[in-house]
């Protein structure tokens, strides 16, 4: 993964309600859910949730799904696996100085 993707990924997560919609799509699972089901439970305007799933999706964290007049919302395993792999890459490299070139 490259440094730039993960910062702008993270960048994302870093907003309250992305986080929000991140934590919800994590408990979903695989077969995510519905965007007026995300909009009620976290009780925001829906041109609002559209911003941030957008933004979201830019980032590759997600995708949506028409299945009819319902847009579902999966989160993107293989993204957010290569992420938190990323982020854990050198956990316990030892006293070795980090160096942004490395990674």
């Amino acid at each position: 993964m490259e440094l730039t993707l993960a910062a702008d990924q993270l960048a994302e997560l870093g907003h309250s309600t992305r986080l929000s919609i991140f934590r919800l799509l994590v408990r979903a699972g695989h077969g995510g859910m519905r965007v007026g089901d995300i909009q009620a439970k976290l009780d925001i305007p829906g041109s609002t949730l559209s911003h941030h799933l957008s933004r979201m999706s830019k980032v590759g964290l997600m995708q949506q799904q028409r299945d009819g007049r319902t847009l579902y919302c999966t989160l993107n395993f293989d993204a957010v696996n290569a992420l938190l792999g990323f982020l854990y890459a050198e956990c316990c490299a030892g006293d070795q100085p980090l160096r942004v070139e490395n990674l």
